[in-house]
């Protein structure tokens, strides 16, 4: 891993989150200090986003200023409009024909029904929560768990949230992943405290328990998120490397990946699970499918982080986190 095992690992990075835990739902903001080549993978059969389109292969642009990963369901599509004013006011953003336009992706996560107010009136809240979260990105280390676009995140089993992890690649490309785990999903073997991730994991980064000795057929038995809502979980892989549009969609495809071997089921037809890809430029490109191997492996590290991270939100009947269910287990 790199040295703070965060996605700010990789250089021109920064990351800002937005936090309300009244309403039980926040932002996170990922800003680029210059435009970076980008590409997105959706594998969930409920996607919410805004501008995916444009990281198609088909379509012309190849750059974005950052992306946008928010709570909130399709309400929290107002989020971007909130990062892109942030941009513009800070005189970022690509020109056509004249007007600086900063270009954001984002995707979203359904937390309407985790027990927090979401009587938010006319308009929703995500607009301002976008700026904030633009606002506050910086550079170096950021919160996990329970705090931005992982505030209101649950799965199947325990609390989920914003999860983030980074490696080298052999050849010293660096890779970093950040995602927030709402999964329909299960993060853990059965009923845990193990992690379908624990293959992956670096040192004791969520708690060093490794896999059981052997699976039981209770333990692979399906763990469904209870009721009708949706989930998703949703992130992005960064790295260093120079990478054309269409090599990124192929390293979010890998990185994906990442996911289904952290989370039992994954990509089902209530999940909107996505993932952004951008590539910064700064070192030349090595061997894509080594590059991709690292990136599966930061994504499921970052899965497993945020949940080992999160606390349950302060609700009464509020879904336990793993260190509520675990405490004293790991290293």
């Amino acid at each position: 891993m790199c040295a703070l095992n965060l996605l700010t690992d990789i250089p021109g990075v920064s990351v800002g989150h937005a936090t309300d835990l009244r309403l039980g739902s926040g932002v996170t903001a990922i800003l680029f200090d210059e435009p970076a080549v980008a590409a997105a993978r959706v594998s969930g059969g409920a996607p919410g986003s805004r501008d995916v389109a444009l990281l198609s292969t088909e379509a012309s642009m190849e750059r974005v200023d950052g992306f946008v990963l928010s709570g909130g369901s399709t309400f929290g599509l107002d989020a971007a409009g909130g990062v892109q004013a942030a941009l513009r006011e800070a005189g970022r953003g690509q020109r056509f024909a004249g007007a600086l336009i900063p270009l954001a992706p984002q995707a979203i996560l359904f937390d309407l029904v985790n027990g927090g107010d979401k009587d938010w009136g006319r308009l929703s809240p995500y607009l301002e929560m976008g700026y904030q979260a633009a606002r506050a990105a910086r550079p170096g280390a950021f919160a996990l768990g329970t705090v931005g676009a992982g505030t209101g995140a649950t799965t199947a089993t325990v609390k989920g949230g914003l999860g983030s992890a980074s490696a080298l690649a052999p050849d010293g490309t660096r890779v970093g992943a950040i995602v927030a785990v709402n999964a329909v999903g299960n993060p853990l073997v059965g009923d845990g405290p193990w992690f379908w991730a624990a293959p992956f994991e670096q040192g004791d980064e969520f708690g060093g328990l490794g896999l059981p000795p052997r699976l039981s057929p209770g333990q692979l038995a399906p763990r469904l998120k209870g009721g009708t809502g949706t989930a998703t979980t949703i992130g992005a892989i960064v790295t260093d490397a120079t990478l054309t549009k269409a090599q990124l969609h192929r390293l979010a495809v890998m990185a994906d990946d990442g996911l289904a071997r952290a989370l039992l089921p994954a990509h089902g037809p209530n999940d909107g699970d996505t993932v952004f890809a951008a590539a910064t430029g700064a070192r030349p490109a090595g061997n894509l499918t080594v590059l991709g191997q690292v990136a599966t492996a930061v994504m499921a590290r970052a899965i497993a982080r945020g949940v080992h991270a999160a606390a349950a939100l302060p609700y009464p009947g509020a879904l336990p986190a793993w260190a509520d269910r675990f405490a004293g287990h790991g290293r």
